[in-house]
């Protein structure tokens, strides 16, 4: 019973990630749409006022591109890397555990296990979550600016925009990878998951050090940053392991199998 029920978790899992690819262009359309739709409620209760054109400017250009830079990156990514296609692999193996014999990129293809599928899509799925949840998180506890504001709330807001454009794009690149069977992808997010860890702490250091910064903005800061922090740390702790011993993982991006 169980091994039936694992082969039609896989099979479902599978016909799923089929799906989102092929459906791509309406998922981020529907995204673009949400998005767009709850910062322009943020953008409408801006914590300060501003006059004119350039103000109006100011206040929905950091907006656009939180929105808009995943979604470049993703599009980018599917073009780069398109499906079906045959990937080499990395010339320096990294993930040395275990004893593994190389196989012929072509012949994993035909192997039973070759594919996203399993516990290969709850790692996909998680990863493209961090888009959504870290702009909800974002518009939570971020003001809108317009026109002058204080120098430390300038700080904050750049420095946590600029932090949800540039991880953003990078979990959107690194979904792609996985979805496509890119052979760099197991590399990448461990690359992805090392950037976001040094960016929230950077981040934390040069907001504390402003010296005009409230108690009330550097605790609900704080804890944000630390929150980044907690669930990039559990999705080290999580898919580390999964990523260096899975025998899909693998046989798919790697083209090795298990002595």
């Amino acid at each position: 019973m169980f091994g039936r029920f694992k082969t039609a978790m896989a099979s479902q899992s599978a016909s799923l990630v089929r799906a989102v690819d092929v459906q791509m262009p309406l998922i981020l359309l529907i995204w673009v749409g949400l998005a767009s739709f709850a910062c322009g409620l943020r953008i409408t209760d801006p914590v300060t006022a501003g006059i004119g054109a350039g103000s109006t400017l100011v206040l929905i250009l950091p907006y656009a591109l939180a929105v808009g830079g995943p979604v470049t990156a993703m599009l980018l990514a599917l073009r780069v890397f398109p499906g079906g296609a045959l990937y080499a692999q990395p010339e320096i193996r990294l993930a040395r555990y275990g004893r593994w014999a190389q196989l012929d990129c072509v012949k994993v293809r035909r192997m039973r296990q070759f594919g996203a599928s399993g516990w290969m899509v709850a790692l996909m799925f998680m990863t493209l979550l961090n888009v959504p949840m870290r702009t909800v998180e974002y518009l939570a506890a971020i003001p809108a600016l317009e026109g002058s504001s204080p120098a430390w709330l300038q700080l904050v807001f750049y420095a946590m925009t600029a932090n949800l454009i540039v991880m953003g794009s990078l979990y959107a690149v690194a979904f792609v990878m996985a979805l496509r069977l890119v052979a760099w992808f197991p590399r990448f997010i461990v690359m992805v998951w090392g950037v976001d860890l040094l960016l929230q702490l950077g981040i934390g250091r040069l907001i504390v050090s402003a010296s005009d910064l409230p108690s009330a903005a550097a605790t609900t800061l704080e804890a944000m940053l630390a929150g980044n922090i907690y669930k990039t740390g559990v999705s080290v702790a999580l898919w580390l392991p999964y990523l260096l011993m899975s025998d899909r993982v693998n046989l798919t991006y790697r083209s090795r199998v298990r002595i």
